[in-house]
Parts: C-alpha cells; structure tokens; sequence
C-alpha cells in the first residue's frame, strides 16, 4: 500500500511540473511587458530597466525558468549574503526555516511557496488568492453538494423506472443540461428569480457571501449563494443522473441483486444495503473530478453573480494583462486537481485492493 500510495503522489508531482513548465513558457510568450503595466506608457528607459532587473525579466529565459521553479518549490536554495541577486533569500518575499548551509553564500531553506507580485496592485499573488478563494471553494461545494444529492436520488428512480415518462423526462432533462451552456443559464436564472420572481423569491441576481452593511459591518448572506450554485451544479448534476442511472441499471441485473430479490428483501434493503454501495463508483469519480472543475470553471457564473471569488479576480487579471494573478490562480486550481486525484485513487486502493495491482 505504501508503494502504491507513494507512486501516486510521484505522479502527481510530475503532473504539477509538467503544468509548471507550460505555464511559464506559455505566459512568457505573450505580448506585453510588465514594466509597462506597472509604470504606464510613458514611463522613462531607466525606470522600465529597473523593473525588469528587480523582477528578473532582464535575465535569460532559462534561468528565470529556474527562478520560478525555485520560488515555487518548498524547499530550495537562495543566497542570503548577496542583495542584489536573484536569488536572495528577501524576508519581504520568503517566509522560511534553514535547513542546512551550503557553502559561504548559499543556503537550502524550507519554505512557503512564492507565487510572485500583482502587477496591478503590488500585493502579494498569495494574499490575493487567499482571499478569493474560500468564496469560490464554498461556489463549488454547494454546487456539487446540489448535484450529488440530486443526481443520485434521481438517478435512482429512474433506474427503478426504467422507460416510464419519469425516466425520458429525465433523460431529456439531463441533455439539455449538459448542452446548455453556463452563462446563458445563469442569464436565464438570474433574470428570472433575480428579476421577474424577485418579490416571490427574495432573492438578488447579483451578491457574494458577504456584504457589507453601514450599520453592522460585515454580514454572511447565504441566500446570495442560491442561485449561482444552482447555476453551476446543473451540468454535474445532469451528468450524474445519467451516470447514476447507468450504473444502477447494471447493478441490479447482477446475479446477486436476483438472488436478494429472490430471498424476498424489499426493494428499499435491495438498493440501500446491496445495490448503491457497487453502483457510486463511477459518480464517486465524477464528482471528485468535477469538484476541481467546478472551481476552475466558476468564472462566467461569478461574473454574471458578481460573486467575488477567484473567478471573477482572474477575469480582472486577464484584462489588466496581470500576469502573476493568473499563474498563480491557475497553479493553485492544477495544484487542486491533482490532490484531489490522488486523493481518490487512495481510497479506491483501500477500498479495492485489486486496484492497487492494476
């Protein structure tokens, strides 16, 4: 088990070089120079060389490659001797406990990752991600809380119904679920319940989890977080009944499925205590996939909702050409899916020992 847990984390951190690598690469190659971003369009030669010698944009590609791996990895190695390199261990940017000396200079440090400066702001990228992300982490919980609950109960009835008018509605339901895209359904969504129904409802079609009153300051407003969940879950929830309804309907033409219904169990003990336990596998693994997906997919939805999530802060991002936001953003969703990932092959291991030999 331990080898086969610790494969898996290789992998993963494989996974998270490879995405690593392509970011840089990728956002190293658009136009736009960060100096300019920062000071404006009329900013001085000598000011524009300073930015791109105090951000490292001066050096060769490869070595600002081995920069931002080096910021990025926990444990790394920096000068704490010499101010003007690169490489300089900065209280301002590290937060870090020595592990060992390396020569006069150098030194191997355990640390936070660094993910870089807005460009924008000039606030830290992690400070900034810490902020937005529990919004977007609690979007796409409740979301998929939604679908799950939804998917599996419906799936379900429509496996016991099998070709009633239930079971084509919800198919139908389903496609059009998967077809229709977020925005548009969260138009739909927030001008219907947000405008038209508004006085029925009581809800906005713009808000975030928080908000803030003159009088009491800061107040958690879950009911801002009904209609963008909803918005967001209705894809994952379509897949889910679908697959719900599948596996179901394969479970229960199993041998032993025949022989409980033979020893006269009802049907409720049939598919509580036989049935559900074989037939969550494959939505196990859809909705694990999907809870990452949700996260990094959240944008179109926080825009049309105003949530003030990560979503809505890279789109800022993307417009201000704000480079470090936007790798960074993307990182931690890359870093998230694959925990996710090896999180879940883990307890298919443990659940199911053969997997652990496949």
């Amino acid at each position: 088990m331990i080898k086969f847990i610790t494969k898996k984390i290789l992998y993963g951190i494989l996974v998270l070089f490879g995405v690593i690598t392509v970011i840089f690469f990728l956002f190293n190659v658009l136009p736009g120079d960060p100096a300019t971003i920062m000071l404006g369009q009329h900013a001085n030669k000598e000011s524009v060389d300073a930015i791109h010698k105090d951000l490292g944009t001066d050096r060769p590609i490869m070595e600002q490659y081995a920069l931002y791996l080096n910021d990025l990895s926990p444990i790394s190695i920096h000068d704490y001797v010499n101010t003007k390199s690169h490489w300089y261990l900065d209280p301002a940017k590290y937060s870090w406990k020595s592990l060992m000396t390396l020569g006069k200079q150098k030194v191997m440090v355990l640390k936070v990752p660094y993910l870089r400066r807005s460009y924008i702001s000039k606030r830290p990228v992690s400070d900034i991600i810490k902020e937005t992300l529990p919004e977007t982490a609690v979007l796409a919980f409740s979301s998929i809380v939604i679908a799950s609950v939804l998917g599996i109960f419906l799936g379900i009835v429509s496996a016991i119904r099998r070709n009633s008018f239930y079971d084509r509605m919800s198919l139908v339901l389903a496609v059009l679920g998967m077809a229709a895209p977020s925005f548009f359904v969260g138009l739909i969504i927030a001008w219907l319940f947000g405008y038209v129904l508004r006085d029925y409802t009581g809800l906005t079609p713009t808000g975030s989890l928080y908000d803030i009153d003159v009088w009491d300051g800061e107040k958690l407003m879950f009911k801002n977080l009904i209609l963008p969940s909803i918005t967001l879950g209705i894809r994952p929830l379509a897949i889910v009944v679908q697959l719900m309804r599948s596996s179901m309907l394969d479970v229960m033409s199993q041998d032993y499925i025949r022989t409980a219904k033979a020893k006269g169990l009802s049907l409720y003990k049939i598919i509580i205590k036989h049935a559900l336990k074989n037939a969550l596998n494959p939505v196990v693994t859809a909705i694990s996939g999907w809870f990452a997906g949700l996260m990094a997919g959240a944008l179109f939805v926080e825009i049309i909702f105003s949530w003030k999530g990560i979503g809505n802060e890279v789109f800022e991002a993307l417009t201000k050409n704000d480079l470090p936001v936007v790798m960074g953003a993307t990182l931690i969703f890359a870093t998230i899916f694959v925990f996710i990932n090896i999180v879940v092959d883990i307890v298919y291991g443990v659940l199911d020992p053969r997997v652990r030999f496949k």
